[in-house]
């Protein structure tokens, strides 16, 4: 039986060019907010490690504002994909690494900013992943999470990950905003910041990207129609499929 770490590599290794290509990735405000905070915050001569780097849309973001970006993923074509991109815009300070968030192969304080984009929601171990993140930056550096946010509401929430689930055998689950700020305290991080923005989901890409069975998509419309008038416009549901989800970014630091 597979691994979840080998659900993962087998479900992206293969969807890296779409990955790269995805307008859900590719652009946002989130990244544009990125960028202002990292060039008012961080050093230009600082280096940055992007976890769970996927494409690479966040790093090449990174790259435009620090000397140094460490892009790692788990997938072998992400990071092959992050490294044809980055050559082809003439971003020549990403480098790659393959490895875990659990796990990241880098010394104490090695970076004044750790980052990561729509990709913890696939950690099976969220806590210890955080205690890496906050492991590798230097004292006083930043960390920048972005993600999918999970809902406030049990019921809605319950329908979320049982949606996201169905159509991608690797994730794990979306927190809320209020989990999000108690792990970042738990870590020892210092909140300074946090931004939201509706991530509007087109139906057949967001299921495409994935390549997700027919059955599991019968199921997930199934869900849709089925589920309860309060979940339904928790969670904006169209009649094609298409859905309205929230992304949050957090913005914060490791005591000096």
């Amino acid at each position: 039986m597979d691994s979840h770490g080998d659900t993962v590599q087998r479900q992206f290794d293969p969807q890296a060019h779409a990955y790269l290509h995805s307008v859900v990735h590719a652009r946002g405000p989130d990244l544009e907010q990125a960028r202002a905070l990292v060039s008012a915050a961080v050093r230009p001569d600082g280096a940055a490690v992007d976890v769970g780097c996927g494409a690479g849309h966040l790093s090449f973001v990174l790259a435009r504002c620090l000397q140094c970006v460490v892009a790692v993923d788990p997938s072998p074509q992400m990071l092959a994909a992050v490294e044809q991109a980055a050559a082809a815009q003439g971003l020549h300070t990403i480098q790659t690494r393959q490895a875990c968030a659990e796990s990241l192969p880098f010394e104490t304080g090695s970076f004044a900013l750790a980052a990561t984009r729509y990709s913890a929601h696939h950690w099976t171990r969220l806590e210890t992943a955080m205690h890496e993140l906050h492991r590798v930056l230097e004292p006083g550096g930043y960390l920048l999470m972005i993600d999918v946010e999970g809902h406030e509401d049990t019921l809605a929430d319950t329908h979320l990950q049982t949606l996201e689930l169905l159509r991608d055998r690797s994730h794990v689950r979306d927190r809320s905003v209020r989990q999000w700020c108690a792990l970042l305290s738990e870590t020892g991080f210092e909140h300074i910041a946090h931004r939201r923005w509706p991530l509007h989901l087109r139906f057949e890409p967001w299921i495409q990207r994935m390549r997700t069975p027919a059955a599991n998509v019968q199921m997930i419309r199934s869900l849709q129609r089925d589920a309860p008038a309060e979940v339904q416009r928790a969670l904006s549901f169209e009649p094609d499929g298409s859905f309205t989800l929230h992304t949050s970014l957090f913005w914060a630091r490791k005591a000096a």
